[in-house]
């Protein structure tokens, strides 16, 4: 039997592909052409709001526990490999899914190669009331946020027995 090409994990490799060109990309830049530990507003009536700084994080997204790299190193090899070996069981139509896992992902590669390439992560997206991340971070929370909408509101659904889809109306079988 003749297989043919699987879709659905290029389109979820591919989104994440593009998440970790985005993040080297953006984060090359900011080390090419802004010092550590310093601002950069390119729009000025911006500024109060979001800016760019170029700090360094040795801990996980958004600042949180720092020096605590290797573990992180771990932790995004383990969600990497996990990912990889269940995109397989992703329901075909599932487009949330596959986006979810993507940017994920996309993320995860994109934080663990500044890990092992320099020790810690590039960060530079400054909201002023929030700790300086990056588009890795953004694709992990987005993706995760994705991945919770979908296993709380379309998942249910979509797994319970027809049976049962009737006790929230009131009645076993739909009725009362």
């Amino acid at each position: 039997m003749k297989r043919g090409v699987d879709w659905h994990g290029l389109s979820m490799f591919g989104i994440s592909l593009l998440v970790v060109a985005l993040d080297q990309y953006t984060k090359y830049l900011v080390r090419s052409h802004l010092p550590v530990n310093h601002s950069w507003n390119p729009i000025a009536w911006l500024a109060p709001i979001v800016t760019l700084t170029h700090t360094r994080n040795t801990g996980a997204a958004f600042g949180l526990f720092p020096n605590m790299g290797i573990f992180f190193v771990i932790v995004a090899l383990v969600v990497v490999g996990a990912i990889i070996v269940y995109y397989r069981q992703l329901v075909a139509g599932s487009w949330m899914l596959r986006l979810a896992f993507g940017l994920q992902l996309g993320g995860a590669v994109g934080n663990l190669i500044d890990r092992v390439r320099q020790g810690y992560v590039t960060d530079f997206l400054d909201f002023r009331v929030w700790p300086v991340f990056n588009m890795a971070d953004s694709a992990l929370v987005v993706g995760t946020a994705l991945l919770a909408v979908y296993a709380l509101f379309v998942d249910p659904h979509r797994k319970r027995p027809d049976h049962l889809r009737g006790e929230a109306r009131g009645g076993v079988d739909g009725e009362g």
